[in-house]
């Protein structure tokens, strides 16, 4: 039986380690991505377009589009009305996700830089700088619900795409199919441990605060009680 420690989960180099072991995320799994960009590459506008559509198709997700977003230098919408797939802010963002999806086809994942760019990607939406480029920028947050929920659509399109591709035969889309499901679970795992961080870290400091009132009461109580005997 192999030992993993609570607290080597918190080094990323061992929680990757731990999440491919576990989910038997090998070589062959990142050779079979590698192997299909030619398969994925051609679907990538397609699954883009897709997903901002079901972005801005409910008002909660799409508010996160309306703020000027890192690097974009043109004209901002002034209100979620002014949003549509069509707009230029828009069409930035929709850059970034295919940049996005070419890296999870293209990229070597025997270099911990490969992992670092995945957590990066997570840390960045819970309000983080997790790029080096948004250190200075205003916040971006958007909730974890709405991050987990996106990777399970996008999971959704790219394994129908592959399993309905008339080119590819049963075993090939059975290995892309499991190779891509494995990485975005991967990459869900590397959205949920900030937020999970951040929330215990908030819930450490309201335990703290509320032990120090309950002590300080406790003193006040005391002192009173000691006044009153005297």
């Amino acid at each position: 039986m192999q030992h993993i420690s609570e607290q080597s989960l918190v080094d990323l180099p061992s929680r990757i380690q731990y999440l491919r072991d576990f989910i038997e995320f090998t070589e062959k799994d990142a050779a079979v991505l590698h192997a299909s960009r030619d398969v994925v590459a051609p679907l990538v506008p397609a699954i883009v377009d897709a997903v901002y559509v079901k972005l801005l198709s409910f008002d909660i997700t799409a508010q996160s589009f309306v703020p000027r977003q890192t690097g974009y230098s043109g004209k901002s919408p002034a209100s979620l009305s002014d949003l549509s797939l069509t707009h230029p802010q828009i069409s930035f963002r929709k850059d970034f996700l295919k940049g996005y999806l070419v890296k999870l086809v293209t990229m070597d994942y025997s270099k911990p830089s490969s992992w670092e760019y995945l957590d990066k990607v997570g840390l960045m939406h819970t309000g983080q700088a997790g790029f080096s480029h948004r250190v200075t920028k205003p916040a971006l947050r958007v909730e974890y619900i709405h991050c987990a929920i996106l990777l399970a659509y996008v999971g959704d399109i790219l394994l129908n795409a592959v399993i309905a591709h008339e080119d590819l035969t049963l075993d090939t889309k059975n290995a892309v199919a499991r190779a891509a499901n494995k990485i975005l679970w991967i990459q869900n795992d590397l959205f949920a441990r900030h937020y999970l961080a951040q929330k215990a870290s908030a819930d450490n400091i309201t335990i703290k605060r509320t032990t120090l009132l309950a002590i300080i009461f406790c003193i006040f109580a005391t002192s009173l009680f000691v006044a009153r005997a005297f």
